[in-house]
């Protein structure tokens, strides 16, 4: 039996895997989240600051099919960044917030 692929803290929990993150897009649509190869991909590849729960796109740029309660801002407390819920911190300040979901892929695109 395998070990359970490490996923964010913050998470849907749909599967054993983060559904979002797999579904996550560039803001192209072309390539996978954190997989940009546009004229946008240096900004796009980048996972700094508050991000959206599966931690693969900007906060209030999300591409999966959660994007409309993710892109929306927090109605009560929100945390230190102030761009999502406070019990659902996703940037650097939050106890998982080096987590990049994209430690846990292989990439076979560039797999012979």
């Amino acid at each position: 039996m395998s070990a359970p692929v490490a996923k964010a803290s913050t998470c849907c929990g749909k599967s054993a895997e983060c559904v979002c993150a797999k579904q996550a897009t560039c803001s192209c649509g072309k390539q996978s989240a954190l997989h940009c190869t546009c004229d946008k991909a240096n900004s796009e590849n980048a996972v700094e600051g508050p991000r959206c729960s599966c931690r693969a796109r900007p906060a209030g740029q999300c591409t999966c099919d959660r994007a409309s309660t993710e892109n929306q801002k927090p109605a009560g407390n929100a945390c230190a960044c102030g761009t999502r819920p406070a019990d659902a911190c996703t940037c650097e300040k939050a106890a998982d917030g080096g987590f990049n979901p994209t430690e846990f892929e292989t990439d076979f695109t560039t797999k012979n």
